[in-house]
């Protein structure tokens, strides 16, 4: 099974430029449901990549200490609720533990047929979605959302990433220092993570951000060609690899430090491989 290296150049013709006519809500509204009391911090790191990433305006719900945090961190996020182009969902919730309030947030972003990132905690909720979705498991998510053993994902990560695009009819990021994102379409594509410093708690969370505001600039494409949303995994994962290297420089490095360094890496390769 063939999975093709996906290349910064090829990120970087997936990265939505705004011109002059351009607005807030026509540069894409990423609506993002992530964090708990127990996990706030995930909603902080995830709203701050997405913001980081480009977006015109993000609207966050959540719990209120998480909330709290957000607009501490980013004061423009919006937390009223409103029209979206794309949902980010789940990142730093915990399923079992999930409140009703969190649990209706979700359900009503599910319902809605636009497209959705689904990370961690919503995963349990994947097959409520009413538009085209990806999902960001690592092994462990990936095998409790199959049922099956987490060794077995290990075994063989490339296969179980078709072969859950194809049962779940999603595209699916697999995540692990390789990535390997596959949809039911035959999309292939892999990331090679740049350094081994990035296997930390939050990093995650912030390639959720990446995602989300890659496929709310992208929402009108992606409701013509759903293929789309797994090039877009795919670049996420490699604007999370650079800012990952950027911040390590070959030693270890906090997931804000990652954050902080995605603007840069998107004006690197928009330098590199501009569009048009």
């Amino acid at each position: 099974m063939t999975f093709p290296e996906w290349t910064p150049a090829e990120a970087a013709g997936h990265i939505a430029v705004p011109v002059a006519t351009d607005d807030k809500y026509s540069r894409g509204v990423l609506g993002v449901v992530t964090g708990s009391n127990e996990y706030p911090g995930a909603a902080v790191l995830g709203v701050d990549a997405a913001l980081r990433t480009g977006v015109g305006m993000l609207r966050y719900l959540g719990p209120d200490r998480p909330s709290q945090l957000v607009l501490q961190r980013r004061p423009e996020a919006v937390t009223s609720p409103g029209r979206v182009q794309a949902w980010l969902l789940g990142s730093g919730m915990d399923a079992d533990g999930r409140d009703s309030s969190s649990t209706h947030l979700l359900t009503d972003a599910l319902a809605q047929a636009i497209p959705t990132v689904i990370d961690a905690g919503a995963l349990d909720l994947l097959r409520s979605a009413a538009g085209a979705v990806v999902i960001t498991p690592h092994h462990g998510e990936l095998a409790r959302v199959l049922d099956i053993e987490r060794s077995v994902i290990t075994a063989d990560p490339a296969g179980w990433a078709v072969r859950a695009a194809e049962e779940l009819g999603v595209a699916v990021l697999l995540k692990g220092a390789q990535t390997f994102v596959a949809d039911a379409h035959g999309s292939r594509h892999l990331v090679t993570s740049s350094t081994g410093w990035t296997a930390t708690a939050g990093s995650g969370d912030a390639l959720g951000g990446i995602l989300g505001a890659l496929i709310a600039t992208h929402s009108d494409a992606i409701a013509s060609d759903v293929s789309l949303l797994a090039r877009l995994a795919a670049t996420a994962s490699v604007l999370h690899s650079l800012a990952a290297e950027r911040a390590s420089g070959g030693g270890p490095f906090t997931v804000l430090d990652l954050v902080g360094e995605l603007s840069g890496v998107v004006a690197a390769l928009l330098r590199s491989s501009p569009p048009g």
